[in-house]
């Protein structure tokens, strides 16, 4: 019987990626263990496999299709983003990859017939409405997958995917489609893959969208990603703020210029360059002229100020890839450059078509705007100049058009211009990007996403606003209608806390604790908070919060307000950390007559958390 991972992990590992097969293996068994293994065969279930941007999802994709076919699925469907060329190389390299399977390109229907699923099939189709219905016809027309289960792996799951019309009460076309697709086997498994799982994690489970499972894959050595460009609590030594340097754009070039130098210098023959300014195409033709106004200077200054600007830039770069050239070889391979009109610079946007077989080699300078997102991938991409801003910014948005991950940037000669407003942007996804990966090797079962308030997740269309909501961190919540499982208990866990200190240190799993006791109301549901505490404390295991207890207290049930101005100001004085007050009410003024803790909850300031509603019992 043909082992069809073993036969994949044979071809990467005759390709000398060794490591990169042992990753593919893990991950294959690791969800084959743990979610096919037990799958029914009578369900339909959804999950989502999470990696970083560019950090080599296909292989892991791969892996999986040939785990899930040695347990038995015979029908398999890859998704890519609606782009011709992208579906073309996505189904090549299918065809390169994976042996003994019936490889199905978006015209192979009567191939697909003909094979019967003797073969395990692979249909390789671009989320496009006209195909998706075609294939659609195709599985209901030959009734396999009445009686068969089917494999969907969707990549770039939150990029069309998603029903747009959620508030709107109908389906997006092609999220019908996929349904349609998925719904007309006997069962599934529905595999979302993204590197931006913002979208798909808000998703209610009566969407159908909201993942089961959750995995994710950490990157291969040599990756740079957004913890060496974005680092906690500083700026990295690659980041250049465009505010601090005098003349951006021409810097911007030398960079260019002196890091192809010591490329082709080390016997390399790539690049690039990459210039994103806002979407408008104007802006786009605007950083055009100045490039080449740019390059004009290089020529006229070619043997004076030009050779010492690039000196500088020679300089800064401590390459760690190829051993440092000497300054006379890096300046006469740019000065070459230069001279000969070697340095192509080009233009993608909704007007102009670019291959990537134009950017592959050579010294490239690529401006554009949202053609730059997902599937496109720059080699040898060292220099970037990033201006893009929005009113509305969203998270999965910039961070997919962040072009400057992957694995074959060199360290040492990384260069980002960038406006420092949106680097902290960049600085605040990150950290978020981290919280989900740590919630999700946890074992965190609500995975809590926050941002600032004046980034967005995700694109609104996407999110039921009748079930996704906000918290605000900094503002005081507490229950109109309290309740405690047992006062009695939170006498007991509360007796050490005295008002002879003003507030305490505590544990934020202590703090758990003490919610524990605390019964959920209408406009209060007490696992909202504990989940927010669960992905602070998936980051740091010891956090700490802040905890103020006050007994016998008067208050009058249904003031509108419940915390003194004292004790208000208190907690406001805490902007970092969870503060939870606790009220020991007497019941005589409104409360049936009896003592109760009520509590306060303020979360971290100037963030906002983003919750779904549980709709599982509705299911």
């Amino acid at each position: 019987m043909m082992q069809y991972l073993n036969a994949y992990l044979k071809t990467i590992t005759d390709r000398g990626n060794f490591r990169l097969s042992e990753s593919i293996a893990q991950t294959a068994d690791d969800i084959g263990n743990q979610y096919i293994k037990n799958f029914s065969f009578c369900s339909h279930e959804m999950g989502l496999l999470f990696g970083n941007v560019q950090s080599g999802k296909t292989g892991q994709m791969f892996g999986i299709i040939c785990k899930a076919a040695d347990m038995g699925f015979p029908a398999f469907l890859l998704l890519t983003t609606d782009n011709v060329v992208l579906q073309q190389q996505t189904l090549e390299r299918v065809q390169s990859d994976l042996k003994g399977f019936c490889i199905c390109g978006e015209n192979d229907s009567g191939l697909f017939m003909e094979n019967r699923l003797i073969k395990p099939a692979i249909i390789v189709l671009k989320k496009n409405s006209r195909i998706l219905r075609l294939w659609s016809n195709v599985f209901a027309s030959t009734g396999f997958m009445k009686g068969n289960p089917l494999f969907i792996v969707d990549d770039e799951a939150d990029a069309a995917s998603l029903n747009t019309l959620i508030n709107k009460g109908r389906k997006s076309s092609i999220n019908a489609y996929l349904d349609s697709i998925k719904s007309g086997a006997s069962s599934s498994i529905y595999l979302q893959v993204t590197g931006t799982p913002q979208a798909i994690l808000l998703q209610t489970l009566n969407s159908g969208w909201h993942p089961y499972f959750t995995y994710y894959f950490a990157p291969g050595n040599g990756y740079l990603g957004g913890d060496f460009f974005f680092p906690k609590n500083e700026k990295a030594e690659c980041i250049s703020y465009i505010d601090e340097v005098k003349n951006p754009e021409r810097q911007a070039v030398l960079h260019h210029l002196a890091v192809s130098g010591q490329i082709i210098s080390s016997g390399g023959t790539t690049c690039n360059c990459l210039i994103h300014p806002s979407v408008r195409q104007a802006a786009h033709s605007k950083y055009k002229r100045t490039v080449l106004t740019e390059l004009d200077w290089c020529v006229q200054h070619i043997d004076d100020e030009f050779k010492t600007e690039l000196e500088k830039e020679y300089e800064s770069l401590s390459p760690q890839k190829s051993v440092k050239s000497n300054f006379d070889a890096v300046y006469s391979c740019a000065r070459s450059l230069i001279l000969n009109n070697r340095v192509k610079v080009l233009v993608m946007n909704g007007n102009n078509d670019v291959t990537s077989e134009e950017y592959s080699s050579g010294t490239n300078i690529v401006i554009g705007g949202n053609t730059l997102g997902r599937g496109v991938t720059f080699p040898s991409l060292h220099t970037i100049y990033y201006t893009r801003t929005s009113k509305k910014p969203q998270a999965d948005t910039m961070w997919q058009h962040s072009r400057m991950f992957g694995y074959d940037r060199d360290p040492g000669m990384m260069r980002v211009y960038i406006d420092e407003t949106l680097y902290k942007l960049f600085s605040d996804i990150n950290s978020t990007n981290n919280s989900i990966t740590a919630q999700v090797k946890s074992g965190t079962d609500k995975i809590k996403i926050f941002y600032p308030k004046e980034l967005h997740p995700t694109r609104a269309n996407v999110l039921d606003n009748q079930k996704v909501f906000m918290i605000s961190g900094g503002t005081n919540y507490y229950p109109l209608n309290p309740e405690n499982d047992s006062i009695e208990a939170l006498d007991a866990i509360l007796a050490p806390f005295g008002e002879e200190s003003q507030y305490y240190q505590v544990n934020l799993h202590f703090m758990k604790r003490i919610l524990d006791h605390i019964i959920s109301d209408v406009d209060f549901d007490i696992m909202r908070f504990v989940s927010v505490i669960n992905a602070i404390l998936a980051e740091q295991p010891t956090a700490q919060g802040i905890l103020i207890v006050r007994r016998g207290r008067d208050v009058a049930k249904g003031t509108g307000a419940m915390l003194s101005p004292n004790d208000w100001n208190l907690g406001a004085s805490f902007t970092e950390q969870v503060v939870l007050t606790l009220y020991k009410v007497t019941g005589r003024k409104g409360w049936n007559g009896r003592e109760l803790w009520i509590p306060n909850i303020k979360l971290p300031n100037n963030i906002v958390y983003y919750d779904v509603a549980d709709d599982e019992a509705e299911v």
